[in-house]
């Protein structure tokens, strides 16, 4: 399990490098790489959680995974995992959400988030556009979520880049 988990953080480092050396525009860059890491990690999650049949040892293990990780130059870009039942099974910056239901939260402008990013993972992922706090600031920015499902299993995997 541990080189499997080593496997999955230099190709996400060798993905994220990549971006950070191309001279197109950084917001186009962020979001392409949301799109690229967060595959990764759905795909090396999969893999690692195909592994691990008992529940509690599952959400142990996604939630020792995502916390320490950390991207965009600014610290911003962080995961979050959640079922198809909209619980947030494991998120990096906000720990009191893990656990929690979140089928009906709304964001300041009335985006149903949870529902929206389910329905976009369960069709294969996508990018969804809603608000969310930054890390240690209480105000809502616009941004731009990829989620993914995570294969094999009933969560998807999540990231996004605040356009603020």
């Amino acid at each position: 399990m541990r080189i499997l988990t080593l496997k999955l953080l230099l190709i996400f480092i060798l993905i994220f490098a990549a971006f950070q050396l191309n001279g197109e525009d950084q917001s186009t860059n962020f979001k392409e790489i949301a799109q690229y890491v967060t595959h990764t990690m759905a795909v090396g999650l999969g893999a690692a959680l195909s592994k691990i049949q008992d529940e509690e040892q599952r959400i142990e293990f996604l939630r020792n995974f995502i916390t320490p990780i950390r991207f965009y130059p600014d610290s911003t870009g962080y995961f979050y995992i959640y079922s198809y039942d909209n619980i947030n099974i494991a998120h990096a910056v906000q720990k009191e959400l893990e656990g929690k239901d979140l089928s009906n939260y709304q964001d300041g402008h009335g985006n149903f988030v949870g529902k929206i990013s389910c329905e976009t993972a369960r069709n294969g992922g996508g990018f969804v556009e809603f608000y969310w706090q930054k890390p240690n600031d209480n105000t809502e920015y616009k941004k731009i979520g990829y989620v993914e499902p995570i294969p094999g299993t009933n969560y998807y995997i999540g990231t996004g880049v605040y356009l603020q």
